[in-house]
């Protein structure tokens, strides 16, 4: 029997013909993946870009002016700045609900120490106060096993406490000196740029390089993925928690001084439901709350996107806040349901 006979013979016929669905299906499935990655990682900007565009249609030049997308980069810095620990949080399959609190604990530091000691004292104590929360909520999650929920919500707390403390609950005024060098953080201009806004833009880039291109940020997405298998694998899992929470504190505490200066006051009731605003952003932009998956460049689209949804919202001039919380809660649900969708689509 000649080659071409065997290949021609029934059961040769039927192998190739399951083959044939083997195969078929497999590739299917990869592209499918793909497609739903794709999605995910792109919906955002999508997303951002289709709701410029109602703005446009719906308002006209009142709302396509430079001076409004201005405001919104500038208003959203603090957001920004806390939203780039989180992603970093939120991807490692944790939970930071502190950082509002702490952001206020910077700002009101920030303000304290410029009236008593100086800008570096305004720099400095912020910043290792800050810090050193985010460092006590990593080692209490790493080393004591407790659960991030619980440590980030005490310590949500126990910041707010602080800065009432500080502050006489909020009776005594703290004032950035109107004199002092600091007030460049939050007024300052490089090249026609606020200050706030390009501290902002650079912790994104840092975070951006240290997520995709350093071992750290594989880390990340490993313990993510499995905390169990990143300890087979070798990988400094409590170590790189520890680093994770302790960033987390130190970019709060900066939003913090960013917000005293821009205001030249440290109020202790700063910062409150930024946790919840930057938790959204992030989930928003992209990042899945189960961890494992997430990009810095989603969430920066996810800042923007609430901010300019907000700008809509004013726009129309009769809504209140409570109208732009109802409409961020229902976009927020939306989104959490597509990605729950994309992630099963990639899992099958």
């Amino acid at each position: 029997m000649t080659a071409e006979d065997a290949t021609s013979t029934p059961a040769a016929v039927a192998q190739a013909d399951l083959d044939a669905h083997v195969v078929a299906p497999s590739a299917a499935a990869d592209r499918g993946d793909r497609v739903a990655a794709t999605v995910q990682r792109l919906a955002p900007f999508v997303v951002l870009v289709v709701m410029v565009v109602v703005g446009a249609f719906a308002f006209g030049s009142d709302f396509m002016n430079t001076g409004i997308f201005r405001n919104i980069a500038e208003d959203k810095v603090s957001l920004a700045l806390v939203a780039v620990g989180m992603t970093f949080v939120i991807i490692s399959g944790g939970i930071d609900l502190s950082v509002g609190s702490v952001l206020a604990v910077g700002a009101v530091l920030t303000a304290w120490a410029s009236m008593h000691y100086g800008p570096v004292a305004a720099i400095l104590l912020p910043v290792v106060v800050c810090s050193s929360i985010g460092l006590l909520n990593g080692l209490l999650i790493a080393k004591a096993k407790m659960p991030p929920f619980i440590v980030t919500l005490a310590s949500l707390l126990f910041a707010r406490g602080l800065a009432l403390f500080v502050t006489n609950n909020g009776s005594t005024k703290v004032n950035v000196q109107s004199d002092s060098g600091v007030k460049q953080l939050g007024r300052g201009v490089i090249f026609g740029v606020t200050v706030p806004i390009l501290i902002a833009l650079l912790a994104m880039i840092i975070g951006a390089v240290v997520l995709n291109r350093t071992r750290t940020g594989q880390a990340v997405f490993a313990l993510g993925g499995s905390e169990d298998a990143a300890v087979l694998m070798g990988l400094p899992v409590a170590r790189t928690k520890v680093l994770l929470y302790t960033a987390s504190g130190f970019l709060a505490g900066l939003a913090g001084m960013i917000a005293a200066t821009r205001t030249l006051s440290g109020d202790p009731n700063f910062g409150q439901g930024l946790e919840l605003q930057a938790i959204a952003a992030v989930v928003i932009g992209g990042t899945l709350l189960t961890g494992g998956s997430g990009t810095l460049s989603g969430t920066l689209a996810g800042v923007l996107l609430l901010g300019v949804i907000g700008a809509l919202i004013r726009q129309v001039g009769d809504l209140t806040e409570n109208h732009q919380n109802l409409t961020l809660g229902a976009f927020l649900i939306l989104v959490v349901i597509i990605q729950n969708l994309l992630s099963k689509r990639q899992r099958t």
